[in-house]
This record gives C-alpha cells, structure tokens and sequence, in this order.
C-alpha cells in the first residue's frame, strides 16, 4: 500500500505543473474571451481582466528589456545557483530595478511618472496637503461619494498612510511623477530581498536560490514599476521578514550555548518583534486589506518554531494605529465609511460571477502563469509533507499560506479587478512556490516568464 500510494504521489508531482500551468493558461483566456461572447461590460478598461487597453507598440524600453529577458534566459538560473550569498542579493536586486526601468521605458520616461500624476492617484492631493494632522482629523468626512469634495479614488480607498508616504516624498522634494516613480520602483524592488534573506533565515537557502530569478524578473515588474502597491509590498515582505528574525532569535542563541549571547537572543527577539510590528502597522494604514497579511504572518511564526514574537509585534502594529487615531483617523470607523463608498460606486456594477475567477486570471497574468505550476506543484508536494526536506517544507508552507490569503481576499468581493495591482504585496509569496520545481521546468518557465512579460507590455497600455 505504501509502495502505491507513493506510486501515485510522484505522478501527482510529475503531473501537478502541467495542470497549475494549464489551468492559469485557461483562467487567461477565458477572462479575455467570456466577456465579448456574452456581451458584458466588466466596468474596466477595454481588455479584461486586466484594467488596460490594447495599444501594440515598440518604446525606447524594447531593446533593453529583450536583451536583459534573453541575458537572464540564460544565466538566470545557474546564476542563483552558484553566486556568494550578498552577490545573489546584489545581482538579484540589479536585475529587479533594471527590468522594471526597461519595461516602464517602453513608453519612455513617462512610462515611470505619467501613472503617479493621475488624478486618481496621490500625488496630486501630496501637493496640496500642507497641514497632515488637519487632513488627518478630516479624512473620513471626504470619503463618501456624496460628500463635498470628496476624495480622489485612491485616497478614499486607502488609509492616510500611503498619502503620508507621497506627503513625505513631496516634502523632500521627489514629488514629480518621475522623481516618485523612482522612489517607489526602488523601494518596491527590495520585496525580493526580503524573501530571499527570510527563506536563508528559515535554512531554506537552497529554495531560496531556486526561486530567486522568479522574485527579481518576471511579469509582475510591470505593475511594481508604476504602482504604489509596489512599494506596499515591499514594506509589507520586510516586517514578514523581521517577524521571521524575531521568531528565530532564541533558538539561534541556544545552538551558541552561551549565556550572554542567549540574553542577547531575548533582546533580539524584541527588537525584531517590535520592528516587524511597526511595518505591518503600517501596511494597515496604507491598505485597508493588508491585515490580511496575519495569514501569512501566522505561517513564518510557525516556521520559526516560537510565538512569543506574537504579542510584541501585535503591540507595535496596534501603536501605529492607534497613532494616527491620535490625531485624528481612526481606521475601524472609516474602514465602513470606504465599504459603503464601495458599494455605492463601481463594486456594484461589478459582477462577482466573472471576478471570483477573472480575479485569479489578472492574478495569472500580473504573477506570470508559472505562478500556477509552482502552486500545483506546492499543493502536490505537501501531500507528501513529512518526507520532505527543510527547505522545501519551508517554500510549502509560505506558499500555500499566500495562496489562502488569495482565496480569502477573493471571496471577500472587495477586490474586484484591478488585482494585478491590488494583490502585489501577496506575489512574491507565490513565487516561492517555483523553488519546488524541477530544473526543467524552472529554467525553460523562468524564460518563459520573461518573454509573457514583453508580450503583455508591449502589447497593453495598462493603468497601473
């Protein structure tokens, strides 16, 4: 029996990137094709699922980017493999900035700054805010559609935070859309290296190599370039990243065996709880779903192997809070003020029907549809859970954690389109899964990936 059972196992992970692959592929077409057939209008842009219009074009961008998809096509892989651990970061975080500058500049510079100057955007109100704990006190009062002067889309669907963010950037003088747009791609490049010292941290460096192309080039770069969901993710990877130092801080002070570094080790996990809860505090105020953010926070706490980190990092988080309630905005009263905008708005000329899965189809063009092979494979593989090595129980759970945070913000409804946007901060969390792939089908999907990406840049204007 044991014997068939692990028969049928090996041929449910020979066969589970087939079908993650397949099934992304379909998810694609079905989105772009169900639509017209019959007749609906998904209240987006002209080409769903994504919020973007069909635009075929060469840019300034072209050469770069196709020269660096080929390069990476071919070193990428072996690349992560055989580099000193701080050249890997080094490199991976070069080749995460240059491809998101290459495919931004297909539409030449402004392919960086023209989204940021958007109406709906934040800058516009950056600029005029000249008293934030005014604004503060004010907030909810201009989220409603019906409210004198409300607020502009994006700032009435997120807390103070992320203005706050532009506030400051206008503040130091980076508020042009060029100016901010650099700062948010770099900011939101460093997601990669927060997961690739997080899997090291966990002793997944194996896994983390393999993965490590995935995280630093691939379709996803599209949206992280120009959008302020970017820099969300960022910020949202490194507290998950400073959770997982703080929930291993002890136990690397036992394997020492030495008083006085083990007193350090409780002061370390401190440290890193109270970091981790200040920069998940924050995602909160920058996004009203990032507390979703607790699954997978539960996960690295689990990996870690210690819980005491919980507490302490929860305080922070619920200091930042409270903080700007201090002055003046407190998020549980406008988190149902920015729902009933919602609804009042284009949520409900959405229909749930086609966004439950034309969410995940966006999902599977912004992540690249080996995103789906690499869940098929996570989800065969931990059928198997016990006879799997660290590294790779590692990359199962953080990826199947990200996978229920999709399901979850999914079947929420507050999330309909836009999602290649929205649900960055969860990506690079998916992506962990293509760690468990063979090495056929990383290097020959990796270029794959490369390539989805200049075809949906260069033939899509997107609006994000």
């Amino acid at each position: 029996m044991q014997v068939e059972a692990g028969t049928r196992r090996r041929a449910l992970v020979v066969a589970a990137p087939w079908i993650g692959l397949g099934v992304a592929l379909a998810l694609i077409a079905l989105a772009m094709i169900v639509p017209g057939l019959l007749g609906q209008d998904m209240n987006i842009r002209s080409f769903p699922p994504l919020h973007a219009e069909w635009m075929p074009r060469l840019g300034p961008g072209t050469l770069p980017a196709v020269l660096l998809a080929v390069a990476a096509s071919v070193w990428g892989v072996p690349l992560a493999r055989r580099l000193r651990w701080g050249a890997l970061l080094g490199v991976a975080y070069a080749a995460a900035v240059a491809w998101m500058v290459a495919l931004a500049t297909v539409d030449g510079w402004d392919g960086i700054g023209r989204i940021l100057e958007h109406r709906y955007e934040y800058l516009g109100t950056a600029r005029e805010v000249t008293d934030f704990g005014a604004t503060l006190r004010d907030y909810i009062a201009h989220i409603p559609l019906d409210s004198d002067d409300n607020w502009p889309v994006h700032i009435a669907g997120h807390p103070p935070g992320a203005l706050l963010f532009f506030v400051v950037l206008v503040r130091l003088g980076l508020g042009g859309g060029l100016a901010a747009g650099f700062v948010v791609l770099l900011v939101g490049a460093t997601a990669a290296l927060a997961v690739l010292i997080l899997l090291r941290r966990f002793g997944a460096e194996d896994a983390a190599r393999r993965a490590a192309p995935f995280l630093a080039m691939g379709p996803a770069a599209i949206w992280f370039a120009v959008s302020a969901d970017g820099m969300f993710a960022a910020v949202a990877a490194w507290g998950l990243c400073a959770l997982g130092f703080a929930a291993t801080a002890r136990r690397r002070s036992r394997e020492i065996r030495a008083t006085e570094v083990a007193g350090r080790g409780t002061g370390a996990m401190v440290a890193w709880s109270v970091l981790a809860g200040l920069l998940l505090g924050y995602c909160v105020m920058m996004s009203y779903g990032l507390p979703i953010l607790g699954i997978l926070a539960l996960a690295v706490l689990a990996l870690g192997g210690d819980w005491r980190p919980l507490p302490i990092a929860a305080a922070a988080a619920l200091a930042v809070v409270l903080a700007f309630a201090a002055f003046g905005f407190l998020w549980w009263e406008a988190f149902p003020v920015l729902v009933e905008r919602y609804w009042d708005g284009v949520a409900s000329r959405r229909q749930f029907t086609y966004w439950v899965w034309g969410n995940l189809a966006a999902l599977s063009i912004s992540a690249g549809p080996l995103m789906g092979a690499g869940i098929a494979t996570t989800a065969a593989r931990a059928t198997g859970w016990r006879s799997e090595a660290r590294a790779e129980r590692v990359a199962i759970v953080l990826a199947l954690a990200a996978a229920a945070t999709i399901v979850a913000v999914d079947l929420s409804q507050m999330s309909k389109a836009e999602v290649e946007r929205i649900w960055l901060p969860f990506v690079p969390w998916l992506l962990v899964g293509t760690a468990l792939l063979t090495d056929r089908w990383r290097r020959a999907g990796f270029a794959g990936q490369l390539g989805f990406a200049l075809v949906v840049q260069h033939l899509l204007v997107t609006s994000w």
